[in-house]
C-alpha cells in the first residue's frame, strides 16, 4: 500500500485460512520458511518436518504411507476448500419486516446459512454463548441446501429467484444417491466448522438428530470440536405413543447431541427441581434448619468398611456389606450433636442423615433420558404453532419446552438487564439457530426470557425455502418457510405484550427486548476488484478500471451501504448507531463513537480535522468522496499519521476507504 493511500476496507468475510496460519506461526514460528513458487516468486510456506519435530513426532520412509483414524467421505476436500472461500455478499436490512428495528438486538436472517455463517465470522467470532439446531435429518424427504462447492452466493440468488427472477428447485436428498450419506455431511461439515468459530470460550452446541446420521455425526463433531469436548447424548422421548404398525420398533425418541467449544470452560447449570422432588423433603421433628429428607450414612466405596460406630441414644451402626463409611467418626459426632441424625419415627431404626433443602444444591443434575412429560413432543410442539393460530403449516416443529430446557441448563437469565443498545451488548447471552425452520428458538428465547425475567439475545438464519403451492402455508399466505418464522415470532411478541397489559412490573417494564430485526442475503453493494490474467482482453481491463470510477451500485441505500460496512468493519449488526452532523456533514456514529463513518459524496480538509477532534478509533469514508483529488487524500492520511504518532495506541485512529 501506497504511504500516503488510506487502508482499504476489506470487501470479503474473515480469510479462516489466514487467520489459521497466523495462530500456528504465533505458536511454532519456527516452521515457516521462504520458497518459491512456480512463477519465481518468494513466498511463505510452512516445513511440516520442522513442524512434526516440534511437536514430538518424527516422521519416517513410510509416513505418507501410514493407515490413519479418521473420517474421510467423496467431497471432503472440497467441503473444506468451499469453508476457505471467501465471501464478498452482505446482509441487506429489511425494516418493514421487523418488529422495533432501531432499538432491538435480536436478528432473523433469511438466506443460506453457509454464506451467512461466513458473514457472521469477522463481527461475531468468539460471541456465542449456545447453539441449537435442527438440521435435516437426511431420511430422504427432506430439503438439502444445494452447496455445489463454486459460485454459493450465485446458487442461493438463482435458488431464491434474485437473479432471473424463476427461482431454481433443488430436489430431495433421496436414496437413490448410494444411501445419501456423503451429500448429508458435505452440506453439515462447513456449517459446523464455521459455527464453532462463534461460540465463546465457555460455548456450547445441542444438535438434534436421529439414528440415520446420529453415528456420522458423532464422529464428525469429535474431529471438529475435539473427542475430549463432547458433552453428552441426550435422548430425548419424541412421542408418547405406541407405533403398532412399525416393522421393527416404534421410533419414539431423538438424540441431542452436546459438545463444548472447551469443556474446561464450559459450565452446565442445574436443573430446577420439580414438585416430585421438593415434596421429598419434609421436616417431622420440626427441625429449625427447615425441611430435610433422609439419606444413607454408607456409600459405595471407600477405605475400610471395618467400621462401628455408637451414636449417643445407644444405638450402633456398621455399614452393611459390601459398602463402606461415608463419613469419618468426627463427622459423625458433629451431626449427631446437632440432631442431623434421623433414627426413623419409633427413634430405633436404622439411622440416616437428615439432608436438609437449604444445604444442597440450588438444582439437580440434569440426566441424558429427557421424558416428554418434562419437556413437551411432537404433537405439543403443534400445538404450540396452533395456539398462535399458526396450526398445520409447518411438520415437525420442535416443543417450546424442549429448546427452553436446553436453554435453562446452558445460558444465564442476565436478571441485572443491560441497556437496550450499547457496549453492553454481550452482558446477554446470545443464542444462534442458522437452521431456524418456525422459530421454535426465538419463541423460546422470548418465552423464556418473560418467565425468569432474562435478557437472552437470539440470531435465527432460515433459508427461503418455498412453501409447496398445494400446502397450507401457501393457502395462507406464506411464499416461504422464513415467512413462516417471522410470523410466528410476530405473534409470540404481540401475544406476550397483550397478556402483559396493564400489569404492574416495575423491575422489567419496558426493558424486555421484544423485537427482531430482519435481513436478507444478497450481492454486495461494493462491486469488487477481480484480479485478472495476464491473457485478460482489453474489454475485460475496461471493465475493471470502471469500477475505479463508481464501484457502488447505484441502487444502494445509505442504510444498506452502512449495515455492509458494519458487517465487515467488524461491528455487530446491532450495535448502536446515531446520526451525527459534522462540519456541514451527515455521518453515522457507530458504538457510541467508536466508528465514524461518512457517506457523503465529498469529503473536505474541515471534516478530517474535526473527526481527529472527536478521536473515534476507526474512521471510513469513501474512496470516491475524494474525487480523485490525491492531495486531499494524501493531505488526510499525513493527518491522520500525525495524530497517531502522538497516541498511545489505544488512542490513535484508523483510516480506512470504501
Amino acid at each position: 500500500m501506497a504511504k500516503n493511500q488510506p487502508e482499504k476496507m476489506k470487501g470479503t468475510t474473515l480469510d479462516i485460512a489466514a487467520e489459521n496460519r497466523a495462530r500456528l506461526k504465533q505458536l511454532f514460528p519456527a516452521v515457516f520458511t521462504e520458497t518459491r513458487n512456480d512463477k519465481g516468486e518468494l513466498t511463505e510456506s510452512i516445513d511440516f518436518e520442522k513442524l512434526k519435530a516440534e511437536l514430538g513426532t518424527f516422521s519416517d520412509l513410510f509416513e505418507s504411507r501410514r493407515e490413519r483414524y479418521g473420517m474421510v467421505w467423496p467431497g471432503k476436500k472440497e467441503a473444506l476448500h468451499l469453508i476457505q472461500t471467501l465471501s464478498s455478499a452482505t446482509l441487506k436490512p429489511c425494516r418493514q419486516e421487523s418488529v422495533n428495528f432501531d432499538t432491538t438486538q435480536n436478528l432473523f436472517i433469511e438466506g443460506d446459512n453457509l454464506e451467512v455463517l461466513k458473514l457472521l465470522q469477522t463481527s461475531y467470532y468468539g460471541k456465542v454463548k449456545m447453539i441449537y439446531i435442527d438440521p435435516p435429518y437426511n431420511t430422504g424427504k427432506e430439503f438439502i441446501y444445494p452447496d455445489n462447492f463454486s459460485e454459493s452466493l450465485e446458487t442461493y440468488l438463482e435458488y431464491a429467484g434474485l437473479i432471473d427472477g424463476e427461482g431454481k428447485k433443488f430436489s430431495t436428498n433421496t436414496a437413490n444417491e448410494g444411501r445419501f450419506h456423503t451429500k448429508w455431511l458435505n452440506m453439515i461439515y462447513p456449517r459446523l466448522y464455521l459455527a464453532r468459530n462463534l461460540l465463546r470460550d465457555d460455548g456450547v452446541i445441542f444438535i438434534s438428530i436421529d439414528d440415520n446420521e446420529v453415528s456420522n455425526l458423532r464422529k464428525l463433531c469429535d474431529e471438529i470440536f475435539g473427542e475430549e469436548n463432547f458433552v453428552a447424548n441426550v435422548i430425548w422421548e419424541k412421542k408418547y405413543t405406541r407405533s403398532n404398525d412399525a416393522k421393527y420398533f416404534s421410533d419414539n425418541h431423538d438424540h441431542i447431541l452436546v459438545y463444548a467449544k472447551s469443556k474446561n470452560n464450559f459450565k452446565l447449570n442445574l436443573q430446577q427441581r420439580n414438585e416430585e422432588q421438593i415434596s421429598a423433603y419434609s421436616n417431622p421433628d420440626n427441625h429449625p434448619k427447615g425441611v430435610w429428607k433422609s439419606t444413607p450414612l454408607h456409600a459405595k466405596s471407600g477405605s475400610s468398611n471395618e467400621f462401628i460406630y455408637a451414636f449417643n441414644n445407644g444405638i450402633t451402626w456398621r455399614p452393611p456389606v459390601g459398602t463402606y463409611p461415608r463419613y469419618s467418626r468426627a463427622r459423625l459426632a458433629e451431626l449427631d450433636q446437632n440432631n442431623e441424625i434421623w433414627f426413623g419415627d419409633d427413634g430405633q431404626s436404622i439411622p440416616s442423615r437428615k439432608s436438609f433443602l437449604s444445604e444442597v444444591k440450588d438444582g439437580v443434575t440434569p440426566i441424558t433420558l429427557w421424558h416428554y412429560q418434562d419437556v413437551g413432543h411432537n404433537h405439543e410442539a403443534s400445538n404450540d404453532l396452533k395456539s398462535l393460530s399458526l396450526s398445520g403449516l409447518f411438520e415437525n416443529p420442535k416443543p417450546v419446552r424442549l429448546i427452553k430446557r436446553i436453554q435453562e441448563l446452558s445460558t444465564a437469565s442476565n436478571h441485572s438487564l443491560s441497556p437496550p443498545l450499547g457496549d453492553k451488548f454481550f452482558q446477554s447471552d446470545l443464542i444462534l439457530d442458522f437452521f431456524a425452520g418456525s422459530a421454535t428458538t426465538a419463541h423460546s428465547v422470548l418465552d423464556l426470557n418473560r418467565q425468569d425475567n432474562g435478557n437472552r439475545k437470539f440470531i435465527l438464519v432460515q433459508l427461503p425455502e418455498p412453501c409447496a403451492p398445494e400446502s397450507e402455508a401457501f393457502k395462507a399466505g406464506y411464499k416461504t418457510i422464513a415467512d413462516i418464522g417471522k410470523e410466528r415470532i410476530r405473534r409470540v411478541i404481540n401475544k406476550l405484550n397483550t397478556e402483559e397489559e396493564g400489569k404492574l412490573d416495575l423491575d422489567n417494564a419496558g426493558k424486555q427486548d421484544r423485537g427482531f430485526k430482519v435481513l436478507k442475503l444478497d450481492k454486495s453493494n461494493f462491486r469488487q476488484w477481480q484480479k485478472l490474467e495476464p491473457s485478460a482482453s482489453t474489454e475485460q481491463i475496461l471493465d475493471q478500471l470502471v469500477l475505479h470510477i463508481d464501484h457502488i451500485d447505484a441502487k444502494a441505500t445509505p442504510e444498506e451501504l452502512l449495515y455492509e460496512i458494519l458487517l465487515k468493519a467488524g461491528f455487530t449488526l446491532t450495535d448502536k448507531i446515531e446520526p451525527k452532523n459534522i462540519s456541514g456533514k451527515e455521518l453515522f456514529s457507530v458504538s457510541d463513537g467508536a466508528l465514524l463513518l461518512c457517506l457523503e459524496k465529498s469529503v473536505t480538509k474541515e471534516l478530517i480535522d474535526a473527526v481527529i477532534e472527536l478521536n473515534p478509533q476507526q474512521f471510513l469514508c469513501l474512496d470516491s468522496a475524494f474525487h480523485g483529488n490525491d492531495q486531499l487524500k494524501a493531505n488526510a492520511v499525513q493527518t491522520f499519521n500525525a495524530h497517531n504518532m502522538q497516541k498511545e495506541k489505544h488512542n490513535q485512529i484508523l483510516f480506512k476507504t470504501v
